[in-house]
């Protein structure tokens, strides 16, 4: 009977060293090994070229690196690149590029599909598959890394978990990724480059705060009227506005951090006053900054951008407020990479 090969990426350091041991060899065999892994995003034991042949037959016989492959990969007009990446049991997530003058930011995926029900997101309608693996999203800022130096020479500078998937809804697989994301033993990124995008489950904000974790939170909110917010995001029923609230209450009195708000203004659903004051009176329990996203279709024709004078409404009241806010252009539209547009049309 054939043995099935362990993930070497689920092992710690410790028992990487501890395996080691066991095979009766030194056990800084297994630091040797676990750099390979992720310093050097090794994906063959062959490459471990610091190792014997005999070494990397056992390792090979052990285990298996179940390394992602970028199947596709689309450029935009606008210089935005999307990846779509196959996992090893054949699933497919995607992942984008966005550079700008300044940086390259990485948007990563946390989920094949998606937890949540979003009615304007078109990775809401595949359903969710499976969480990813620490390194499966490890690897996706790996793949860009690469890609920024290739195509824009220069490092990957940020990261934002606003890919397919919810990533509170993959708590440990996506906290363990920023870890060795962040490790000098990793990536050796600063974590304040990091900013996780959550629809909004107040228990694992919570658990976030209480961790003390040092990236940036983004919450998608799109309404500040839980009627209306519940009608496009209809798990708000089950995690109400007030809940949330007291969650990133709790979440500034810990962290300190500033909470950024993404907010989508659409036609005839949130384009009218009582949802500027709503907004207004939701910012102001904690300090805050919006982003106000141009709507990307997807397809249906449900939900259309609202017009350039209801956005000005927005921004002119949020400022008057003393509310931070930015009015962002949509990046990699031609090509489905824009925010909401992941949906693996092309896997």
């Amino acid at each position: 009977m054939e043995i099935k090969k362990k993930d070497i990426r689920a092992l710690t350091k410790e028992q990487l060293r501890n395996f080691f041991v066991e095979q009766k060899d030194k056990a800084f065999r297994g630091n040797q090994v676990y750099e390979w892994l992720w310093q050097k995003s090794a994906y063959s034991f062959d490459v471990m070229t610091n190792l014997s042949k005999e070494t990397r037959n056992m390792l090979e016989d052990n285990f298996v690196i179940n390394h992602i492959k970028v199947d596709q990969m689309q450029r935009s007009s606008d210089g935005t690149i999307k990846n779509a990446v196959r996992l090893h049991d054949g699933l497919v997530v995607e992942s984008v590029l966005i550079p700008t003058a300044s940086r390259t930011t990485a948007c990563v995926s946390s989920q094949v599909g998606c937890s949540l029900d979003c009615k304007f997101c078109a990775t809401s309608r595949l359903k969710r598959m499976r969480n990813l693996n620490p390194d499966e999203i490890y690897d996706q800022v790996v793949a860009i890394d690469n890609e920024s130096r290739l195509y824009f020479d220069r490092p990957l500078s940020n990261i934002v978990f606003m890919g397919m998937g919810e990533p509170l809804m993959n708590y440990n697989n996506v906290l363990k990724a920023i870890d060795k994301i962040t490790s000098p033993e990793g990536l050796g990124m600063s974590p304040k480059r990091i900013v996780v995008s959550t629809s909004g489950v107040p228990k694992m904000i919570r658990k976030m705060a209480d961790e003390e974790v040092k990236f940036g939170l983004a919450v998608s909110l799109h309404s500040a009227i839980d009627e209306v917010r519940t009608s496009i995001m209809p798990f708000n029923a089950t995690f109400p506005l007030k809940d949330l609230r007291e969650a990133l209450e709790y979440w500034y009195s810990k962290t300190k951090n500033r909470i950024t708000y993404e907010y989508v203004v659409w036609e005839g659903i949130n384009d009218t006053r009582e949802a500027v004051d709503a907004l207004v009176k939701f910012c102001k329990f904690a300090p805050s900054k919006v982003n106000i996203i141009e709507y990307n279709p997807i397809d249906d024709g449900e939900f259309q951008q609202a017009s350039h004078t209801a956005v000005d409404m927005y921004k002119n009241i949020l400022e008057k407020n003393g509310i931070t806010v930015t009015v962002r252009r949509s990046r990699g539209k031609d090509i489905d990479a824009a925010c909401g547009q992941l949906a693996n049309k092309d896997a």
